[in-house]
């Protein structure tokens, strides 16, 4: 749906929550699932978006002064899904139960490319990536088949999320960089004959997080500045795609750009709006801002009810969770990356976490909750993060997609799972609607586009120079050349860390 505030944003929440990699099961969870979220984000009963295309029983009466409102899909597929949703039949039978149903597909959440649930995940969850062919082939086809989906109103454009390029280890050479900016660029001439041939504008939104190739805005502003949009890349889909060599350098940036995850980036102790100015000033869209929040620990002083929380939350085998540790001492700020949880809580209990006068002091943790809770104590949550993302979003738009996504809800805590699925994800779309629209109405228009996604404010150059991981020191890269500050959301530290060759 959209929001009546600045930019009339699409609000949605991404279905990687829900099992599923067969197309059948993919389906069956939209049936099961979407339409009784839906329904009771709007206020209704459960399942009352079942009903004719005629308005009657839709269930979107409680979402706006409409008769009849058109709820946004972000939805995931899987390469198997998606090669099964291809089919003409399956194709023609989504978009009838789209269309019945008042609902419209925007979004496409193309990170993980296999099985996603119920086994272990952890690293393999970015392969294929950017330096396989296999990466650009799945791409490819989810937005062909987005805009198969995609309504034809008028300024409505379509993202696609994916890897941010690769798994940090994954990158062992200089040329494997520019190896994955020639594929982008591949993909960038299949969305421009898209445009082409349908008029549908869908843009490629590569998410930066914690332990990958880009990890931070920084890296992510050096990796577009000097690969992605470099005069080489654009002579290439000039050629690919038979175009002026200006009009190709058009079309890298509006195809090509990146997915915002409020978790990922608050874990990285950045500032959002800084981060979005930063961003902007280089020239590079968010196509996407994903609603999400980690994990917030108070470590110094060990309290040991925060640490069997903490514990309680490593039990996860699936994902991996991702440490940031922020480190006190006389320089202050200093920056330790742990590759998982269960990681950073050896390295604390052992009590190699930090040489002395340089201890731990905050952890954020790539473990995404219930935006609308707020745990107490010294375990919380980057919940605020989020709300001041919101409440910059809502006066200055930086895209035209919000997504909400916390796709843990099988491997949380038991006690964070009360009131079941289809309640939390409501809450959740209610939560983010309450923050951006300030007299609690939205838009009365149909999942129409809100125009071109713009950018905010102006970033301010900073030099950075190193980094601690697990205890080792790293040298910086050359994103570290064009790095805007990214201010530190606690305490207002910056991360000294602007780059990171690994």
């Amino acid at each position: 749906m959209r929001l009546a505030c600045a930019g009339a944003p699409h609000l949605t929440y991404c279905t990687n929550i829900h099992a599923g990699e067969t197309w059948s099961e993919v389906k069956q969870s939209l049936e099961t699932h979407l339409l009784a979220i839906w329904s009771r984000a709007a206020g209704g009963e459960q399942g009352a978006l079942h009903g004719g295309g005629d308005g009657g029983g839709s269930g979107a009466e409680g979402l706006g002064p409409s008769a009849r409102r058109r709820c946004g899909v972000g939805l995931r597929l899987s390469a198997r899904a998606a090669a099964e949703l291809a089919e003409p039949a399956e194709l023609d039978a989504f978009r009838d139960f789209l269309e019945r149903n008042g609902l419209y597909v925007f979004t496409l959440n193309g990170f993980p490319y296999g099985r996603f649930h119920g086994a272990p995940v952890k690293e393999r969850v970015y392969l294929p990536d950017w330096l396989d062919e296999e990466r650009l082939a799945y791409s490819d086809l989810l937005a062909t088949l987005l805009a198969e989906l995609l309504p034809a109103d008028e300024g409505l454009m379509g993202s696609v999320s994916t890897v941010p390029g690769a798994f940090r280890p994954r990158v062992r050479t200089p040329g494997d960089a520019p190896a994955m900016a020639r594929r982008l660029v591949e993909h960038a001439a299949h969305l421009v004959e898209i445009r082409r041939r349908t008029g549908k504008h869908i843009a490629l939104a590569l998410e930066p997080e914690p332990c990958c190739f880009l990890e931070t805005t920084p890296e992510a502003i050096g990796f577009f500045t000097d690969h992605v949009f470099a005069p080489e890349r654009a002579r290439e889909l000039s050629a690919l795609a038979g175009m002026s060599l200006p009009d190709a350098e058009e079309a890298l940036r509006s195809h090509l750009g990146l997915c915002f995850d409020a978790c990922h980036m608050a874990v990285e102790f950045e500032d959002a709006p800084a981060s979005l100015a930063a961003l902007r000033a280089a020239g590079i869209g968010v196509h996407k801002v994903q609603l999400s929040a980690g994990l917030r620990a108070r470590v110094a002083e060990r309290e040991p009810a925060t640490m069997a929380r903490l514990r309680a939350y490593a039990e996860d085998v699936v994902y991996l969770h991702q440490v940031v540790e922020r480190r006190g001492g006389p320089g202050g700020g200093e920056l330790v990356r742990y590759l998982d949880l269960p990681e950073a809580l050896a390295a604390l209990d052992g009590g190699t976490a930090a040489p002395p006068g340089a201890q731990p002091e905050e952890w954020r943790v790539h473990f995404h909750v219930p935006i609308f809770r707020e745990l107490e104590g010294a375990l919380a949550t980057t919940q605020p993060e989020l709300a001041a993302l919101l409440s910059h979003l809502r006066d200055s738009p930086a895209t035209q997609h919000l997504e909400v996504e916390t796709y843990t809800w099988d491997v949380l805590p038991e006690d964070q799972r009360r009131g079941g699925l289809v309640e939390a994800v409501a809450r959740e779309l209610r939560w983010v609607e309450e923050r951006m629209v300030r007299d609690g109405s939205v838009g009365a228009g149909e999942g129409r586009g809100a125009g071109a996604s713009r950018g905010v404010g102006g970033g301010r150059e900073v030099r950075g120079s190193r980094e601690v991981r697990g205890g080792r020191e790293v040298g910086a890269s050359s994103a570290g050349r064009a790095d805007s500050e990214i201010g530190a959301s606690s305490g207002g530290r910056a991360d000294d860390r602007l780059g990171a060759g690994r």
